[in-house]
């Protein structure tokens, strides 16, 4: 969620490239909070 300022995740993904995004969905769905840290697009590579 952009923007969203939470002071705690279970997870943090450095680039969201397919292989980030992909480990962010999967973490998600299984409950875990999850940051996604991307300079550019999600999905880019």
């Amino acid at each position: 969620m952009a923007g969203r300022h939470d002071s705690h995740f279970d997870i943090i993904v450095i680039g969201g490239g397919p292989a980030g995004a992909a480990a962010a969905y999967k973490a998600r769905r299984s409950g875990a909070t999850v940051a996604v840290v991307e300079r550019e697009k999600l999905g880019g590579t």
